[in-house]
């Protein structure tokens, strides 16, 4: 016994080595889907491909979309455009059309009528031929006897043991590989058999009885009877008619005992089981060439409990087999294929195989055991609204999508430290904190840089206590005297804005405490407000932490010993900042907290309203939230470079109405109200290390 090992570092850029029993429309499909991912796929087939007769296919819109990304334009192949589905009685007569291709606007590609043959000559070109990704290799009159899901290697009849990383069974209803998952679930007679053959379309135009079925191009046409039913519809670029005609099983018996496809029936036999039918029913079945003609056992199986087993998924008809309704055998293999490649795309490893596989059930798994038991279903007659909706159901759906969003949630699911703020749909958010997968940014944040500009002022304490949002924050000292500070800081080699940065100036209140419920204090600098120049820092402020940010502009111009920074909205000055005859000081023993005070931390009050009409001034969330100073830094260190001081520095704050600032006035005009009695403190501190606010929690 050979053993050929295929397998290498599934890391490399050959990507992982897929083997594929089968090369049916399943396998061949799962073929281009895995190469165009970068992976090395070779095909096992029993047979030699001798060409299939009288068989053909719908491309459902859910099926076409698959194949054209896929690049597959089965139109290339004769398929062509399902235009209308004429029903009929057993005696002829109409009984509803439904104009498929002016209801077709709902999706957004076409139903296509192709011939089985051909379309599989065209996946099997595709999957070999020169593209994205490296050919795929077909091996025909290769019989595989055993596989093992474990080592993801085949066994073929002549002894040769073909190893590789990933074993997908796409070997149709007898497979093979399913029997590794369960060996106890077997396929069964669904009570149905098929005659199945082509016909040229000119046959049926050129004889006047049957030539009104031939003239519409796209016109699918079916009879439907109590327990029988005819369907015919072109393909080949309108040049053949395909027939399938559905009957008890009863009424066929096939020399092999009525498992395999394929098997010879006499005409007779087809015109007797449909010899209540219209005369033009009866006609065109007449047509049938006896050389070509076959019966087509149709077969049903229980739900299998899984679809992989380690290093090994089957796909299509061996995990799933469909009877002839609702256009959906071909389809729902083909959209196992490109989930399977979705599962395993470009660049995962051997260790995460078998998670992946058995993501492709999950995404699969409901979808297809649903489609499975509304074929079921439409043995009988449905009432046209039950109807329609499995039309909706199996049409309106992409299998990419599907399962690339399973995936994508799965790996957020994967991400254990994910911060989730709106719009959540996207994933977790990346900010200041937590880039997207959730790593802390604290060791990049330490080569940050900032400069802060804070002019700290005397005022009053009555005026500044109605900034305080409830009778639970005061001051800590007695009198009517308090001080605040402005502070603008410019941030840049920012970590989480690739190393760009931006500007706040923030209005703080200092010697300011909280009183908890249970009569503990918390003691610091209060932030009413905090303006920013940038929407970025403004979400996730105000999202993850609370903080009470706005707009606005932020400009500085800096010279030698003079430092000017001024706020303003779309153009409208508000404020204006300046200090002075600035002069290097010693820095060794100055705090790089925002504020510059020797106080345990800064405290806002975080609030979110409700929605609806009839909850303004509703709080959804309502409570105070505390940054202590040691705790962060402790994340982040921050290290004083350099600093300047002065005694000459100015606040000039105007409110300008609301035509000016139609959304700042309210606030603004607060902050002019602030008297400045006397400048205590100007100086402008430049270091590394800026804190990222992480060690932020609820008071309560």
């Amino acid at each position: 016994m050979a053993i050929k090992q295929m397998n290498g570092d599934a890391t490399t850029p050959g990507g992982l080595r897929i083997l594929i029993v089968g090369a049916g429309i399943g396998g061949l499909t799962a073929a281009i889907a895995l190469r165009q991912q970068g992976h090395r796929v070779e095909l096992f087939e029993r047979s030699r491909f001798a060409n299939e007769i009288g068989a053909a296919i719908h491309l459902s819109p859910n099926a076409n979309s698959i194949l054209l990304k896929l690049g597959v334009d089965a139109t290339k192949f004769g398929a062509v455009e399902c235009e209308a589905l004429r029903e009929h009685t057993p005696a002829g007569e109409v009984s509803h059309i439904t104009p498929v291709k002016q209801l077709g606007a709902i999706w957004r590609n076409a139903w296509l009528l192709v011939h089985r043959a051909h379309f599989h000559d065209g996946l099997k070109t595709t999957a070999q031929a020169p593209g994205k990704g490296e050919p795929a290799v077909l091996h025909t009159a290769s019989k595989v006897v055993d596989v093992d899901p474990h080592n993801a290697t085949v066994t073929l009849e002549n002894g040769d043991v073909i190893k590789g990383d990933v074993l997908i069974g796409a070997d149709g209803v007898h497979s093979l590989t399913r029997e590794k998952l369960s060996p106890d679930v077997k396929p069964y007679s669904s009570g149905k058999n098929a005659f199945r053959f082509l016909i040229s379309r000119q046959q049926a135009l050129d004889d006047p009885e049957t030539r009104s079925i031939a003239l519409d191009h796209g016109a699918v046409d079916m009879w439907d009877g109590a327990d029988r039913r005819v369907v015919i519809y072109p393909c080949a670029n309108n040049d053949m008619l395909n027939f399938v005609c559905i009957h008890p099983d009863s009424l066929t018996t096939s020399n092999d005992g009525g498992d395999s496809y394929n098997q010879f029936i006499s005409k007779e036999t087809l015109l007797d089981v449909y010899k209540e039918f219209s005369p033009q029913v009866l006609k065109l079945l007449g047509k049938a060439d006896p050389e070509t003609l076959r019966l087509w056992p149709l077969l049903d199986m229980p739900t299998l409990p899984t679809w992989v087993e380690d290093r090994m998924a089957v796909l299509g008809d061996a995990v799933h087999p469909f009877l002839p309704y609702r256009a959906s055998g071909g389809a729902m293999a083909i959209e196992d294929a490109v989930s399977l490649s979705v599962m395993l795309q470009r660049g995962v490893t051997v260790e995460e195989i078998p998670e992946r596989l058995k993501l492709y059930e999950k995404a699969r798994h409901e979808r297809a055991t649903t489609v499975q038991e509304m074929t079921r279903e439409s043995v009988q007659f449905l009432p046209p609204d039950k109807s329609f909706g499995m039309v909706v159901y199996i049409f309106g759906h992409d299998e990419f999508d599907h399962s690339t969003q399973v995936l994508r949630e799965h790996q957020w699911s994967q991400i254990t430290s994910a911060y989730w703020r709106q719009p959540k749909v996207f994933g977790p958010m990346p900010g200041p904190r937590q880039d997207f997968l959730g790593q802390n940014r604290a060791l990049k944040s330490q080569s940050s840089t900032f400069q802060t500009a804070s002019i700290k002022f005397k005022t009053s304490r009555t005026l500044l206590k109605n900034l305080l949002p409830s009778e639970r924050y005061s001051f800590i000292g007695p009198g009517s005297v308090a001080r605040a500070s402005f502070s603008i800081t410019t941030l840049n080699k920012m970590d989480w804005l690739a190393g760009g940065g931006y500007r706040h100036i923030g209005l703080y209140i200092h010697g300011v405490q909280y009183k908890k419920e249970n009569g503990e204090v918390v003691r610091g600098t209060y932030m009413p407000v905090l303006f920013e120049n940038l929407a970025d820092p403004i979400v996730s402020g105000r999202e993850e932490l609370g903080m009470p940010k706005l707009y606005s502009a932020i400009d500085v111009f800096e010279r030698h010993n003079s430092y000017r920074s001024q706020t303003s909205w779309q153009g409208a000055v508000w404020g204006h900042f300046e200090l002075e005859d600035l002069e290097d000081d010693d820095h060794s023993a100055e705090k790089g907290t925002v504020g510059g005070e020797d106080d345990e931390g800064i405290l806002v009050h975080r609030y979110i309203p409700k929605v609806g009409q009839d909850q303004k001034g509703v709080a959804e969330a309502e409570y105070p939230v505390f940054v202590p100073h040691a705790q962060e830094a402790k994340v982040v260190p921050s290290t004083v470079t350099r600093v300047r001081r002065t005694k000459s520095a100015k606040i000039e704050i105007n409110a300008l109405g609301w035509d000016a600032l139609p959304t700042l006035n309210h606030v603004v005009t607060r902050l002019e109200e602030i008297p400045i009695d006397q400048i205590l403190e100007a100086k402008i501190t430049e270091g590394t290390g800026v804190p990222d606010v992480s060690s932020a929690y609820r008071l309560e």
